[in-house]
């Protein structure tokens, strides 16, 4: 699949209907190729993220076409790639390019408990998405330029959206909850979404992976974390498709006319438990979910070329709530959306599942026959 994108898509940001915005999708699949560098020491891997960072990231650290005063949570999640560059470069402008995120992480408008808002023109509304946009990008920096100050801001970030979009019969989460209680799309009386989106619990999940691998084990909400990875992850395995072992767009209606194999989704949720696993959050039962998973993924969604590209189809290109189109939340919405083939937050997140199944497989064949592994990543 790298192969295949490079090839490809050599710039990200050239992609149908992107025309050069700073755009989040880019950081998901520059995860992915994240992953393989450090896996496999290629530099071509890491001239790729630079390639790709380097059209926006500006001498002066300035950031082409983000602003900070839209407080969109979403705009921070490329920033992830900066700490990469940066260690291996030295080049300041990496540096302050992460400034000034978190500057907006500073100011960016919360909730009554301090959940940040899904962004500006999304007033007092949590939604799963924003999780993985801001969270792990946050803790990264308090880690690395912070001494570590102030971690708890980040916890809580899980706690809260937790709290308030956990369906206490099911144990999945509903895509948004607005604070307020005021939106079109919203339950009157619990502020809640009406669904349960595939992706927005892929994104939670990714998020809280990458968090728990970044957080000290001796915080004093590592264990809550872990719980909460946990407890989503055991609802989600209830509802993983009994042939094809992959996810549903509208997790739990299977049976709906119209919902569909999806494949953002159920890379996201495979990445997870590969690395719930990897990391020993998750014990060896999971192992069995892992390789179904797995294993459907490839054959539900991947098709190659006769020129060896790799595609991945079945993706959901976006889903939201409210806004100019008045996204309603139901069913009949989730399912109305383009499906597209190769969406970048599907790719993204094929990546990171591949290479972090692999990593983990490695490590257990290592484990298992008393050869050297080089632990984390």
């Amino acid at each position: 699949m790298a192969e295949s994108l490079m090839e490809r898509l050599p710039r990200l940001y050239e992609d149908l209907g992107y025309h050069g915005k700073w755009s989040y999708d880019y950081g998901v699949v520059l995860k992915g190729f994240e992953l393989l560098w450090k896996q496999t020491g290629e530099r071509r891997y890491l001239d790729y993220i630079a390639a790709n960072l380097d059209y926006f990231i500006q001498e002066d650290g300035t950031v082409r076409g983000y602003r900070q005063d839209e407080y969109n949570i979403d705009h921070i999640n490329n920033g992830k790639l900066l700490f990469t560059l940066y260690a291996e470069t030295g080049l300041d402008k990496y540096r302050l390019a992460a400034e000034s995120f978190r500057e907006q992480l500073r100011t960016h408008p919360r909730t009554s408990e301090g959940a940040f808002w899904h962004k500006n023109i999304y007033p007092y509304q949590i939604w799963l998405d924003g999780l993985y946009m801001g969270a792990p990008f946050y803790l990264q920096y308090l880690l690395t330029f912070e001494e570590g100050q102030g971690l708890e801001d980040v916890t809580k970030q899980f706690m809260v959206c937790e709290q308030h979009t956990k369906d206490p019969i099911t144990g999945l989460l509903f895509h948004a909850w607005d604070e307020k209680r005021v939106q079109p799309w919203c339950d009157p009386e619990t502020g809640l979404s009406p669904n349960f989106w595939g992706r927005s619990m892929g994104w939670y999940l990714m998020a809280l992976a990458d968090v728990l691998e970044l957080l000290p084990e001796d915080h004093a909400d590592y264990a809550e974390l872990v719980r909460i990875l946990r407890d989503t992850l055991t609802a989600l395995a209830k509802f993983q498709d009994s042939e094809t072992g992959v996810w549903y767009q509208v997790v739990d209606l299977s049976d709906r006319k119209g919902n569909y194999l999806e494949a953002s989704a159920s890379s996201m949720i495979t990445y997870t438990i590969a690395k719930g696993i990897r990391l020993g959050v998750l014990d060896d039962s999971w192992n069995a979910v892992l390789d179904r998973a797995y294993a459907g993924i490839i054959d539900e969604f991947v098709l190659v070329t006769k020129e060896g590209w790799v595609n991945l189809n079945k993706n959901c290109q976006v889903a939201g709530l409210g806004g100019a189109g008045q996204r309603d939340g139901t069913y009949a919405y989730y399912i109305s959306e383009p499906i597209i083939t190769n969406d970048q937050k599907g790719v993204g997140a094929f990546l990171q599942a591949c290479a972090e199944y692999e990593h983990l497989r490695v490590k257990q064949h290592s484990v298992k026959t008393g050869g050297s592994y080089a632990a984390g990543l």
